[in-house]
């Protein structure tokens, strides 16, 4: 597969590798549906595929798995949900940053073999996967996709055949993984959470009566009716089981200091409404917004925002510079995946379908523009060209995030360098390639204050990574 196979113009904007979800009914209740709504609400974080296991602990261990490309609700009907009987599950929404986007691809993946069924579903990017699968390929395992999920599912369960229990399983297959990893994992009668140790990617705990949940965000805790009990820890391994409750390993967390959460979880990715690590996303918009009004301001008329990232951005910059906040964007909701789009002139024309610009709201005013990043520029430039033709008299972009200015190596598909609008350009050029005004990015200093000082990965913005980078991926060799 080639860099352009994957990152190609297609996929402009950025998009996070995966939503994951677990549950587990003490009770023993059908939990199926229950997953397909988690999914529902995590759905932001994958558009591709998604798929739903479930297993009876007290029948004959079978695993009902069930996936498909699309999206949530077009996967699944009454019909295939009502024939997945059981009381723990996964699930799993796909957008893919390591793999083809095939069916194959979809997840949860799992495993039949000597200690009887596994399921996996997996959030992230390792950076040792091509090394660890040849190393597994060698010893006679045999894939069946391409993605970095079978690795890990594959050491999990090669360690559980000589392990006391699966949660010792996943922390020795912790001991050889390395990269950005969010999992929940099925066994026969244990529901299990990790997070690696920088805790790039989120994941939580919740409970609603007796039956206990794994999820990537707090928003699919609120949609299923459950309550929040806590973030699993960057580093921890928690276990979800009827005889112990929740037990948790910690012996992968690193010092606080050394952990690196993405800051785009927080920028972009996230739902507004989640809250990670005890941080609520919609106010880390909200201070970026105030942020860029203290750094940049400029005279206008009035604040509006790119759906739906940019929103709570644009807010906060009104609140902090009391101009005005609008809406000047009607966004069709039921596009779906406008960014599968085989051509440059097909996907630049999928803009237009699915944002208008409400004429009467912009028509001869000076507008500040507030999004949350500008990858290629292509949609930005088209954006800012919409409001023109609808009658803008000035058009000022703020961006809610540094430059972009290196890949990610962690499960955000930020392309290679040289495709990024940023590399080897200044603001004023960047400015002048989308035709803005004016244009200000956020900066570096105040990403700390957007996630009240959390530890975070800055590599995107710096090329400064908290782990050593591969020398060489799908996008090319990394420069450091």
């Amino acid at each position: 597969m080639t860099a352009q196979d994957l990152y190609g113009e297609e996929k402009n904007g950025l998009h996070e590798e995966c939503g994951v979800f677990g549950i587990y009914d003490f009770d023993g209740g059908d939990v199926a549906q229950t997953i397909y709504y988690g999914l529902l609400a995590l759905q932001h974080r994958g558009q591709e595929s998604c798929g739903i296991a479930v297993g009876d602990t007290d029948g004959p261990r079978k695993v009902i798995n069930y996936k498909d490309m699309g999206l949530v609700n077009e996967v699944f009907t009454p019909e295939i949900l009502g024939n997945m009987h059981g009381d723990i599950g996964i699930g799993h929404t796909r957008y893919s940053t390591a793999g083809s986007s095939t069916r194959e691809n979809a997840q949860p993946l799992v495993l039949n073999y000597v200690k009887g069924t596994l399921g996996v579903a997996h959030n992230g990017n390792l950076i040792n996967a091509p090394e660890l699968r040849h190393e597994l390929e060698y010893s006679g395992a045999i894939f069946q996709t391409t993605i970095d999920s079978e690795v890990i599912a594959y050491h999990i369960a090669r360690e559980r055949v000589k392990s006391a229990t699966v949660e010792e399983a996943v922390s020795k297959a912790m001991d050889k993984i390395q990269g950005a990893y969010s999992l929940v994992v099925m066994s026969p009668r244990k529901l299990i959470g990790a997070r690696d140790p920088f805790g790039f990617r989120p994941l939580c705990i919740g409970r609603r009566d007796n039956t206990y949940i794994l999820a990537s965000e707090t928003c699919a805790l609120h949609t299923i009716g459950a309550e929040f009990v806590r973030d699993v820890e960057p580093g921890e391994i928690v276990s979800i089981s009827p005889k112990h409750g929740i037990v948790s390993d910690r012996s992968h967390c690193l010092p606080r200091e050394k952990e690196a959460r993405c800051i785009f979880e927080y920028i972009y990715f996230s739902r507004a409404d989640s809250y990670m690590d005890g941080v609520s996303v919609y106010q880390s918009r909200i201070q970026a917004g105030r942020y860029l009004a203290m750094d940049s301001p400029v005279d206008a008329d009035l604040v509006v925002g790119v759906p739906e990232s940019g929103n709570a951005a644009a807010l906060g910059y009104s609140l902090q510079s009391g101009i005005p906040y609008g809406s000047a964007f009607v966004k069709n909701s039921y596009i779906g995946r406008t960014f599968i789009k085989p051509k440059q002139s097909s996907r630049e024309s999928s803009v237009s379908v699915k944002l208008s610009v409400l004429k009467e709201a912009v028509a001869g005013k000076r507008v500040i523009m507030i999004d949350d990043s500008i990858v290629r520029g292509t949609t930005s430039g088209q954006i800012v060209r919409m409001l023109r033709e609808a009658g803008a008299k000035e058009v000022h972009m703020r961006i809610s995030s540094p430059p972009f200015l290196y890949p990610c190596y962690f499960g955000t598909d930020v392309p290679a360098r040289e495709q990024l609008i940023a590399y080897n350009r200044s603001v004023e050029e960047i400015r002048e390639l989308i035709g803005a005004d004016t244009l200000a990015y956020l900066g570096l200093e105040r990403l700390n204050g957007i996630v009240e000082g959390l530890p975070h990965c800055q590599g995107c913005f710096t090329g400064r990574y908290p782990m050593e980078p591969p020398r060489e991926d799908i996008r090319g060799s990394y420069e450091p």
